[in-house]
């Protein structure tokens, strides 16, 4: 559901078990490798809650509430959520909307699910779903049970936006509610292969977007309101756009500490990119993928495209799966780092880009999981969604 094509599909199934020099990662962007630096020792993963087990888990969230429990998301439709102990022995049904959640194609379902910033006293949840005839993503709002706090009211789904997706791929489907109480949206390019429609670029569709909403305050006959200071308001295009030109921002985060949105944007068949999103910033597809020209392949005009601050080629995996910069107590080394995976090779990388210095890129481990994605809990701890059925932390 987070990759390219059937292609790229085929190729995550290809083992992965060599290693790859660092030095090979980077074209066009000044980035050292590091064996022995900040982040000295390799990693290992451990079952975080050996008990359990879960279908296709794609997003890890905790409500803000001080419950200290874990809200897992099922590609096909369902949210479960369990005490955050690793001797929790079983997870409860929070919500099941599978009969609203289309799920047929790899990249499509259930998404993303973020919590109001205010949850303990509005008990309201927002998630991103694919849909069909016609196919496409839904944000909506729920409540939780008036009776219940483990379990939501599949019936008070409110839709705020839907918005058609051409193609099974590249759907996003992150939904996070930043500093500013703004709920954050990422949609891919809307599929097939190149961006045929240059949707990236098109800043009067919603596509291959960063998107910011305010669901408090809506306006003009929407169900949801613009925030004025987004950087397309009165301008003729789409207001509900924060940044554009990316091919499939998957996964995204916000650091509060250093005030950067960090996206992992899937690439096409060569590159795979990190960026910080900044406000009506052109991320450059489908002119460019990562740092090289894509259309053309050559000569692009590259003027006014902000380029990643990181990248990788394929000969170290297929699809990124962007992470969270690390603030947790396991393995306090890695603090301040950008954490980031490979889903075809397991790959994960420690990234650091501190003020002028050339970012410091450092492979922690290739775990040989498919990681779908990555979460945290209310101490910033960092776990991984492995489609394996297993959620994962730091040994």
């Amino acid at each position: 559901m987070i990759r390219n094509s059937d292609v790229r599909l085929k190729r995550s199934r290809i083992s992965f078990a060599y290693l790859v020099p660092l030095s090979v990662l980077f074209s066009g962007v000044a980035c050292k490798s590091s064996g022995a630096g900040d982040v000295q020792a390799t990693v290992e993963l451990e079952q975080a809650f050996p008990r359990l087990s879960f279908v296709r888990p794609l997003d890890l969230e905790e409500p803000g509430d001080g419950s200290h429990r874990l809200f897992v998301v099922e590609q096909a439709g369902r949210i479960s959520v369990f005490p955050n102990d690793p001797a929790a022995a079983s997870a409860k049904l929070f919500l099941d909307i599978r009969d609203r959640v289309d799920d047929s194609g790899n990249e499509m379902g259930l998404l993303g699910l973020a919590f109001d910033p205010d949850y303990e006293r509005t008990g309201q949840f927002y998630v991103n779903y694919t849909a069909g005839n016609p196919r496409r993503t839904v944000i909506a709002r729920y409540s939780v049970s008036a009776t219940n706090p483990d379990s939501a009211d599949a019936g008070s789904e409110l839709i705020l936006l839907e918005f058609d997706q051409p193609f099974e791929n590249h759907n996003g489907g992150r939904v996070m509610f930043g500093p500013d109480g703004f709920l954050y949206i990422g949609t891919g390019d809307g599929g097939s292969a190149g961006d045929p429609n240059s949707n990236g670029q098109n800043l009067n569709v919603l596509l291959g977007k960063i998107l910011r909403i305010d669901v408090k305050n809506p306006s003009g006959g929407l169900k949801y309101g613009i925030p004025p200071d987004n950087p397309f308001v009165n301008t003729g295009h789409r207001g509900e756009i924060w940044a554009y030109g990316l091919r499939n921002p998957w996964r995204f985060s916000y650091d509060p500490p250093s005030g950067r949105l960090w996206a992992g944007d899937v690439g096409q068949d060569a590159i795979e990119e990190v960026d910080i999103i900044e406000k009506g910033k052109n991320y450059g597809w489908n002119i460019m993928e990562g740092n090289s020209c894509f259309k053309p392949s050559s000569g692009c005009d590259t003027t006014g495209l902000t380029r990643p601050v990181s990248q990788y080629t394929h000969a170290l995996g297929v699809s990124i799966t962007g992470g969270f910069v690390y603030r947790g107590a396991r393995r306090p080394e890695l603090t301040g780092a950008y954490i980031y995976a490979d889903y075809g090779s397991g790959r994960i990388w420690a990234l650091r880009v501190e003020g002028a210095a050339a970012p410091v890129n450092t492979e922690l481990t290739v775990s040989g999981l498919p990681i779908a994605s990555f979460g945290v809990d209310e101490t910033r701890e960092l776990y991984i969604c492995s489609f394996d059925g297993k959620i994962y932390r730091f040994k």
